[in-house]
């Protein structure tokens, strides 16, 4: 029997699969990744053919981030079917490592795969609009940070998808492009420089893993800062290797380090 999904939000797709994350016990705080099957598409709805019942608990608002998570710890995901630690070049990104000496060695980055300049070029716009806003981070400028958000969508808008040309660059992009524009919306919709932070840390996330894997022919430092978020740590990019931090801004700006060169 078929079901009716109302939230569009609450689908991640990677091409070939949709998949929820539904909350098997409504006692706990914890989520799993299921695997569904969509039907017809009905206004702003879907028929779900396979996978949920009715009363499932699905989330709906912060599904790429609490996939995200669940990439970094091994568990199954968008991206990571079977589960499994997964090497993304940048374990810890959400505060997800056991301990900071799991950190303090960046791992391999993503394995590079050969697209044409055109494509790196538009990622690359989208890269610089990144920049902006992670400075106005830096700069507590929660009004700067919306529009530069904004700005990231736009030039990820002018990507031209039909520049990847094999199914394995294609089936890589779409979750990231995915999740770097439902990032940077989430960041546009919100004044609050503490959620803006926050979701920095998701975006900061995928471009990351969309640069290891593409390229934007430009020296890019991955740095880290230990302290934030409780001292569970965040990841951000930069073009200069000085630091100056993204998620306390003006309150302590040098806090941190290069872990690793992207080139």
């Amino acid at each position: 029997m078929s079901n009716y999904l109302k939230i569009k939000s609450a689908v991640l797709w990677t091409g070939v699969r949709s998949v929820v994350y539904l909350k098997p016990n409504s006692s706990e705080p914890i989520f799993e990744m299921k695997e569904i099957v969509l039907g017809s598409k009905l206004g702003d709805s879907y028929v779900v053919v396979e996978g949920l019942n009715l009363g499932d608990e699905i989330v709906t608002n912060g599904t790429f981030t609490l996939d995200a998570a669940a990439q970094l710890q091994g568990k199954k995901s968008m991206m990571n079917k079977a589960g499994g630690k997964t090497m993304t070049g940048h374990e810890g990104h959400m505060g997800m490592m056991g301990s900071m000496s799991d950190m303090d060695s960046p791992t391999p980055i993503n394995e590079r795969i050969e697209v044409s300049t055109t494509f790196q070029n538009q990622l690359k716009k989208v890269f610089d609009s990144y920049i902006l806003l992670k400075d106005n981070l830096v700069n507590d400028d929660s009004e700067a940070v919306m529009i530069n958000a904004n700005l990231v969508i736009a030039d990820l808008t002018k990507i031209d998808m039909k520049l990847l040309k094999d199914k394995k660059s294609h089936t890589l992009w779409m979750p990231l492009e995915k999740g770097i524009k439902n990032a940077a919306t989430s960041i546009s919709n919100s004044t609050d420089i503490a959620v803006q932070r926050s979701l920095f840390k998701s975006l900061s996330s995928y471009l990351t893993s969309a640069i290891e894997h593409f390229g934007v022919n430009e020296k890019i430092y991955q740095q880290f800062c230990p302290m934030a978020y409780s001292n569970k740590g965040a990841y951000w990019l930069s073009i200069k290797e000085k630091v100056v931090n993204p998620y306390f801004g003006q309150a302590m700006l040098k806090c941190g380090e290069v872990k690793q060169v992207i080139e």
